[in-house]
């Protein structure tokens, strides 16, 4: 039997009582590694983007005052005294009445504060006809007019994305301190489990949980690491939980948590070190045997063994914790649509239910949420065609069909 059943509500307070994620530590990467990593500190411009005012068209840089009145039949003559080119410092000095032939990017030269587009001039040997006029700092962007020099461009704890490395370019930032992500080790267990690619015998399934719990962990920013399959030994078990822990910050078992005479993993999580079980069984369907240990300040989760009940409880309990401890704000962890009901769906007695559903948008624009009908939490399929879940609570017998319901959506 389990120690006792606790609700959700209770296991997420032991475990807020027994463990405060928090990142784990920084480290500098190349901005080629830094896509979806998050910022451990302030980005402050240490220049001005641009760093000089610059043409945004081709054409001649020029003194708007000597444009002024400048049309079609009158147009204004002006003198020549060089050109302006991209990735040049300019040599010229603009005085009254010149104008300097500059492409699109260069820098402005000394004098200049307009730039008059080519379309609006012709070439008459040293002298440009001007046929319209210009104001100051038209076709012009300023220095610093896109990043100020000092300003606080990116923050502590943003998510990194491609848009925020092109800024990190701009400013010259060859690498950027980020969180460090924490490693987790993955492990399946069972007799019945084999690996991928190896001969399937009589009464064997392939392990599905360490690959999709592997690939669940890397979407929440931290690094899986899949110890493998092993059988449902004592020592085995022991041994291998000792070398994740050296090993990695957060463990991920699935399988042997229920009540069976091979179900070993909380025995075994309880010899290893203090204070080891905190959480033996949650009051919720599916995912009820689910375990959860310390050891040595490092969290263990004990999943079952069932997929849809191993993604659904690492959903709940352990992606928030990974989340944290990747520098990632809590709030990330859920997205939600409201729904109605498609049917009438009843609650386990007792216990927190998830169902999954698939979700069916009406012509009005309303989602309808119909429960995945076959497969129960065995089956991968359940998991693969839900597109979330609707929370049935404890004190609910039902929730009734055309009722509004919120669905927790799998984003992650």
């Amino acid at each position: 039997m389990f120690r006792k059943l606790l609700s959700l509500d209770e296991a997420k307070i032991m475990m807020a009582k027994s463990f405060q994620p928090k990142p784990l530590g920084t480290e500098h990467v190349s901005l080629l590694e830094a896509c979806g990593r998050v910022l451990a500190e302030n980005v402050i411009s240490p220049i001005n983007v641009p760093p000089f005012d610059r043409s945004t068209v081709d054409g001649y840089a020029v003194k708007a005052e000597d444009t002024f009145g400048a049309y079609e039949a009158k147009p204004v003559k002006l003198r020549l005294c060089g050109t302006v080119n991209v990735g040049e410092p300019p040599k010229i000095m603009l005085e009254n009445g010149m104008a300097a032939g500059i492409a699109t990017g260069a820098p402005l030269p000394k004098g200049a504060d307009a730039v008059v587009m080519i379309e609006n001039t012709e070439r008459e040997n040293d002298h440009i006809l001007v046929y319209k006029s210009v104001v100051e700092n038209e076709n012009v962007m300023k220095a610093g007019t896109d990043i100020h020099k000092g300003e606080n461009i990116l923050k502590l704890g943003k998510h990194l994305t491609w848009k925020d490395l092109g800024i990190l370019a701009a400013l010259g930032f060859e690498k950027v301190r980020v969180y460090r992500k924490p490693k987790v080790a993955i492990i399946s267990t069972g007799a019945e489990i084999v690996a991928p690619g190896q001969m399937l015998s009589p009464g064997k399934i392939y392990d599905i949980n360490g690959y999709t719990l592997g690939a669940a962990t890397a979407r929440c920013g931290a690094i899986p690491m899949n110890f493998g399959v092993f059988p449902d030994n004592f020592q085995i078990l022991n041994d291998i939980l000792k070398k994740a822990l050296e090993t990695a910050d957060v463990v991920i078992t699935s399988g042997g948590v229920s009540v069976g005479p091979k179900d070993l993993i909380p025995k075994v999580l309880d010899s290893l070190g203090s204070p080891g079980v905190i959480v033996h069984g949650i009051a919720i369907k599916p995912g009820k045997p689910t375990t959860i240990a310390l050891v040595d300040e490092k969290p263990v989760f004990a999943l079952p063994g069932h997929p849809t009940s191993a993604l659904l409880t690492f959903y709940l309990l352990v992606r928030p914790v990974l989340v944290r401890l990747a520098g990632r704000r809590a709030d990330e962890i859920l997205k939600t649509v409201k729904a109605l009901t498609g049917v009438r769906v009843f609650s386990a007695k007792g216990r927190r239910t998830f169902v999954m559903v698939k979700l069916v948008r009406e012509a009005d624009g309303k989602f309808v949420a119909f429960p995945i009908a076959t497969g129960e939490s065995g089956a991968i399929t359940t998991l693969a065609k839900a597109d979330g879940f609707i929370t049935v609570y404890e004190n609910q017998q039902f929730v009734d069909a055309g009722e509004e319901v919120t669905v927790s959506l799998f984003s992650f």
